[in-house]
């Protein structure tokens, strides 16, 4: 009986003993939920009692040279509905189909669907809103949101790009600096009850949105209207494919004017005229892009957003002539003052390769041959450099890499690899045959020629402006030298000059103004085609250069010669910007004659 009592008060320690412990872990394990993973349960438990809704950041705004925005935000509101708080669903869809102009199916599609919130539309028009407030429908959002607004609508399109329905770029400037533009999103927590219904009077707790950067540009809106209205005109009036322009200062780099016409509407994208009744049904146009649109539609869009001036590549015919002089002189193969003769040919090994001119130029200078724009004379001096030496300039003038310009879509150049160059290919190189380059590369390496030589980085972006914290940043672009000397920069800016005073220039020659420049007629391939690139290139002043222009007149019907097509349209947009920038007039200008009484 001793023993089984001594067992007994054993077993109830043992007990005893047991419950302590347990006591101690569950205080301990109470201990560790409440202090030491507070945060983390926390965050769980606001996670189940917390909606986030997004409030939109406003994107940046882009500014020309001038501070003129040229693409702003525009208020709108995003509809959405949350399933748990609706009490009239019937209601709220019939109210929703009419406001929205959607269809009953969309709508209830959307209110039936049990989920935390699900969006009906994005991009509302405030007004549409608004009224929809009035309704005071429950389980009905309406939060504030931004929209893209360009003011200009068609100007420079390919080159500012657009955003979609997330407000982010898709093409142009927009892509190139979205990570200045776009800013952050804020959002606004609602505490719910576990059925998820918002409960009333709880606190929203609301994290601001921090908006974009805003970027300031080279591009000159006016210039750039001035170039898109002459562009326009002869698109027009010679039934072009398409006209592109570029206008920059050859000293920086900066860009002025880049115009692709045709162009489109900024504010409609999307807007393709053979899709212009479907656009009209209540799709958005991206879930239109992404869930019909064939590879033919596509096509279009892409051909429609295309930026040739720094995408598509082509043969520059004879403007190439100032690469070819510029590395003659440099090598000093060849003199201003050195005699040639033109039959209308040049014999290269087996081939026969004409001049423009099919009756020749007779005996001539090599200025001359610059300014009447002489094959044979380009082809014999290609040759006195050789094609290793040719290929080097090339290089130094940027010609075997992209631009480096601050937009996507750059294309690069497309040459012969330098041991496959004989002398016939070296020959049609000379005055711009056999290769490709883009339009942005040719002004490029003009460039460096008339600037002394720095090879400049061509670009849009100048500075980049945080309002909220009042900072600017400024933008810098790369500079590298290509080697050609001062000498050689004069000497070809003057026999340019010449070019345009009394050349295959001269209808690009504007009274009172020094001007150098040179034409070009490309053309196309298949050469059987018969169809071609009227080009025309020239800088102001001749001799200290702050402005230089390129246009490409692409398959323009009836006469196509550069000098007789490309000049004239150049002109009339020098002699406006001109003056506009400050460029004054340095010659005589003929006084109008007086009428006799």
């Amino acid at each position: 009986m001793v023993r089984n009592l001594v067992y007994h008060k054993k077993g109830m320690c043992v007990m005893l003993l047991l419950i302590l412990l347990m006591a101690v872990a569950l205080i301990g394990r109470l201990g560790y939920l409440m202090i030491g993973a507070a945060d983390h349960y926390g965050a769980l438990a606001r996670e189940v009692q917390e909606r986030e809704r997004s409030i939109k950041a406003g994107r940046g705004v882009i500014y020309d040279r001038n501070g003129t925005a040229i693409a702003t935000n525009k208020p709108v509101c995003t509809i959405s509905v949350i399933h748990s708080q609706i009490e009239e669903p019937e209601r709220v869809i019939e109210v929703l189909s009419k406001e929205l102009e959607l269809s009953e199916e969309r709508v209830r599609k959307r209110v039936e669907k049990v989920s935390s919130i699900e969006r009906i539309k994005a991009n509302v028009e405030k007004k549409v809103a608004d009224r929809i407030r009035t309704y005071e429908l429950a389980g009905v959002m309406v939060d504030e949101d931004y929209t893209r607004f360009y003011p200009y609508g068609t100007l420079a399109s390919k080159v500012i790009g657009f955003t979609g329905g997330d407000n982010q770029g898709i093409i142009g400037l927009e892509v190139a600096y979205e990570e200045m533009l776009k800013g952050t999103d804020g959002t606004i927590l609602t505490l719910t009850t576990a059925s998820g219904v918002e409960i009333d009077g709880a606190a929203e707790n609301r994290i601001e949105p921090v908006n974009g950067r805003d970027l300031y540009l080279s591009l000159d809106v006016n210039i750039q209207l001035y170039a898109e209205q002459e562009a326009k005109k002869v698109m027009e009036s010679k039934q072009a494919k398409q006209v592109s322009v570029i206008i920059l200062n050859p000293q920086n780099g900066e860009i002025y004017a880049m115009v692709n016409v045709p162009e489109f509407d900024l504010n409609h994208p999307y807007d393709l005229s053979v899709l212009q009744q479907e656009w009209q049904t209540e799709t958005e146009p991206e879930e239109k892009l992404a869930t019909s649109a064939g590879q033919s539609e596509m096509d279009q869009y892409n051909n429609m957003w295309r930026n040739g001036c720094i995408s598509d590549t082509y043969e520059p015919g004879s403007i190439f002539k100032i690469v070819t002089a510029t590395a003659a002189l440099e090598e000093k193969k060849v003199l201003v003052t050195d005699q040639f003769f033109c039959p209308g040919y040049k014999l290269v090994e087996d081939r026969q390769i004409h001049c423009h001119k099919r009756a020749g130029h007779g005996a001539e200078t090599f200025k001359e041959g610059i300014m009447n724009s002489c094959n044979p004379v380009f082809m014999e001096i290609g040759a006195r450099v050789g094609a290793e030496s040719m290929y080097q300039y090339y290089e130094r003038l940027g010609l075997f890499e992209r631009t480096g310009v601050d937009l996507p879509g750059e294309a690069n150049s497309i040459f012969h690899k330098l041991e496959n160059v004989g002398a016939v290919e070296l020959a049609t190189m000379t005055f711009g045959q056999s290769f490709q380059i883009t339009p942005l590369q040719l002004l490029s390496a003009v460039s460096s020629v008339v600037n002394g030589g720095r090879r400049i980085t061509p670009h849009f972006g100048v500075k980049v402006m945080n309002e909220e914290q009042g900072t600017v940043e400024q933008l810098v672009y790369e500079e590298k030298e290509t080697g050609i000397s001062t000498v050689t920069s004069e000497t070809m800016k003057t026999l340019l000059e010449a070019v345009v005073s009394e050349g295959s220039g001269k209808n690009g020659a504007i009274e009172g103004y020094a001007l150098g420049g040179k034409t070009a007629t490309s053309q196309k391939l298949p050469r059987s085609s018969r169809k071609y690139i009227s080009s025309y290139l020239c800088f102001a002043p001749a001799n200290d250069p702050v402005v230089m222009g390129i246009i490409l007149i692409d398959e323009p019907v009836g006469v196509y010669y550069g000098g007789t097509v490309a000049a004239p349209v150049m002109e009339r947009i020098f002699e406006n910007i001109l003056p506009y920038l400050g460029v004054e007039r340095t010659l005589p200008v003929k006084e109008a004659e007086t009428p006799e009484e």
